[in-house]
């Protein structure tokens, strides 16, 4: 059966796509990736108890243990055939406000971190061939005075998606990109203080959308950048 791998599954949308993803039939192993260990256990619980879920407390920006990761999952269960790569970082600020820390660390989590994994599992999936799907944001389509790091960050995650999508077709592995809109996740809440969440999108909302992607209803749907509002 299946294998699916999530970074960023600790909480928001990375949690609600692990919840949603684990009722279906043909994935029976997880792997959830996530600097938060106690945030992956809540996860886990919320899982189909009946499927097997494996958790790492990593940070992404530690390639070599990423590497390691990756590398054991194939080991244990013989390939990976989902990889959805969730997790963000972002810290609202314009030019003259955004330090070079800031700068480094939003493109190594939301730029750098894509790159590396997927090259890793890519080296196992290209001979099975699988579904890749990406995370980016609406805020990489329009000019976001104030998001300088995290908009343009995500907009490079559409580009590299779009890329991949056709660099990687030989080996019958498709790309996903999707860019949600407001969405009431923690990251929102502390590029957006002041706003209601509760009357925005909810994680969940776009864990549905995904569960569609990754299911042969969206195999026709790979390459484009799906936008979630």
């Amino acid at each position: 059966m299946a294998v699916c791998l999530i970074t960023g599954a600790s909480r928001g949308i990375g949690r609600a796509i692990a919840v949603k993803l684990s009722e279906r039939e043909d994935i029976r192993n997880f792997v959830l990736l996530a600097r938060d260990q106690k945030g992956l256990e809540e996860t886990k619980s919320l899982m189909n108890p009946k499927k097997r879920v494996d958790v790492y407390s990593v940070d992404l920006a530690e390639f070599e243990e990423i590497r390691k990761v990756v590398d054991e999952v194939v080991r244990r269960f013989g390939s990976i055939d989902y990889l959805l790569n969730v997790a963000a970082y972002g810290e609202p600020g314009t030019l003259l406000e955004t330090t070079i820390d800031v700068w480094m660390q939003t493109y190594l989590v939301n730029v750098h971190s894509v790159f590396f994994i997927t090259r890793e599992v890519v080296k196992h999936m290209k001979k099975t061939g699988g579904k890749i799907l990406n995370v980016a944001a609406t805020a990489a389509l329009s000019p976001r005075p104030g998001w300088l790091a995290y908009a343009s960050s995500k907009a490079a995650v559409i580009y590299m998606s779009q890329t991949l999508s056709e660099e990687l077709a030989e080996y019958g592995i498709k790309v996903y990109c999707i860019s949600p809109g407001r969405c009431a996740t923690e990251l929102r809440r502390k590029m957006v203080p002041d706003e209601d969440q509760s009357k925005i999108m909810q994680p969940e909302q776009v864990a549905d959308v995904v569960n569609d992607l990754l299911s042969e209803r969206g195999d026709c749907l790979d390459g484009q950048n799906i936008i979630i509002r």
